[in-house]
């Protein structure tokens, strides 16, 4: 599930093979991910054009080239990879960019979202939606000022990219462990402490999944219990509690997150 560690590496994957490149040809081998826009005129539209430097805000890959700006949202399973032309495509390859001396290759197995074009920077705007501050390098000021005041649980405001760009169900999950917060708390229930324990929490499951390039499964890692028959606290805690919060599955630890302070 691609939350803003792994836009990032996706973000840099672009960055080292695409800036100053030209894109030599597009093939669209599923039009179910190329979104308001046909699939010819996708290709036509981007076919000729130089990358420049990409950048990323929150979950999207904003990818400028001297005409279009392509943008990339890539759902739950997608993903963007560097390939070799002679490279075997994949079972789930859907848009290939080809440039001289490789491909860049977006892959997706449930196709919920996908790739759009924009022509003008109001356009931008109009696709991506509204976006908070990114939650990465977000000071423990900007980090109230998001939160303070929302009536919902911290975890759905944290998901909720109005308020803050970036963070999904597995990092949401993973920095209120750290911060041993439970996570139907509401901000405005924590004390000076407890905020300052959220900021520290989150910065530091940003830094370490950024430079891992995707959010860790190590043994000390709230994630690596995900998807387990019996998840345990990373911290020996004994076993940790699931349940559906905003429709998405939630781990926490009764003894490490108690509900009320």
């Amino acid at each position: 599930m691609p939350e803003l560690p792994d836009v990032e590496a996706f973000r840099q994957v672009l960055a080292r093979h695409g800036v100053g490149e030209r894109i030599v040809h597009v093939a669209v081998l599923d039009p179910g991910v190329v979104r308001q826009i046909s699939p010819r005129d996708f290709a036509r539209d981007l076919t000729g054009r130089r990358f420049r430097r990409p950048e990323r805000r929150g979950k999207w890959l904003v990818a400028p080239t001297d005409g279009p700006t392509l943008l990339v949202h890539f759902g739950m399973t997608g993903g963007l990879s560097w390939a070799s032309p002679a490279d075997k495509r994949g079972r789930y390859d859907r848009v290939v960019l080809s440039l001289a001396d490789g491909d860049l290759v977006y892959s997706d197995q449930r196709k919920l979202r996908g790739l759009w074009l924009a022509k003008q920077d109001g356009e931008i705007e109009q696709v991506i939606g509204k976006q908070g501050p990114d939650a990465y390098g977000l000071t423990g000021a900007a980090l109230t000022g998001a939160l303070e005041g929302r009536r919902s649980s911290l975890k759905v405001a944290l998901m909720d990219q109005s308020v803050i760009a970036g963070i999904g169900n597995m990092l949401a999950d993973e920095t209120l462990w750290r911060a041993k917060i439970h996570p139907s708390r509401r901000f405005d229930s924590l004390d000076t402490q407890e905020r300052r324990l959220l900021d520290r929490a989150l910065q530091q499951v940003l830094r370490s999944s950024i430079r891992a390039g995707t959010i860790p499964r190590t043994r000390a890692w709230l994630s690596s219990q995900r998807g387990l028959d019996h998840p345990r606290c990373p911290r020996g805690h004994g076993d940790l509690c699931t349940s559906r919060l905003a429709g998405r599955t939630t781990y926490w630890c009764q003894t490490c997150q108690p509900s009320e302070t």
